[in-house]
């Protein structure tokens, strides 16, 4: 059973950074593709950014490129996302998902959520 831990979430200024994890246990995630999702409220879930398996292919969602990176630590079964210049428009719950060698739709796999506020 594919279980998602995501941490590294909290309360910044505009332009400050945050770096999320996210751990995959109870499999090997080099089998899965990952991503981060977000959900800020009143509005739906949106993909913020995704990773291959191998981690050479990566996607982002328009508003946050040039100011957000997706990795993978193979070794730690993790998958991160290095949010820098954040907006007060980036909070939201930050989702990271994953599914079997291809993403699905909606992905299989979520976890809890991690709380992401950006104000002054």
């Amino acid at each position: 059973q594919v279980q998602l831990v995501e941490s590294g979430g909290g309360l910044v200024q505009p332009g400050a950074s945050l770096n999320l994890s996210c751990v995959m246990s109870g499999r090997t995630s080099s089998n899965y593709v990952m991503g981060w999702f977000r959900q800020a409220p009143g509005k739906e879930r949106e993909v913020v950014a995704r990773i291959s398996r191998r981690g050479d292919l990566t996607y982002y969602a328009d508003s946050v490129k040039g100011r957000f990176a997706i990795s993978r630590d193979e070794a730690q079964n993790t998958v991160y996302l290095q949010m820098n210049s954040l907006k007060p428009e980036d909070t939201a719950t930050y989702y990271c998902a994953a599914d079997l060698l291809v993403w699905k739709a909606p992905p299989n796999y979520w976890g809890q959520g991690t709380q992401v506020t950006v104000s002054s």
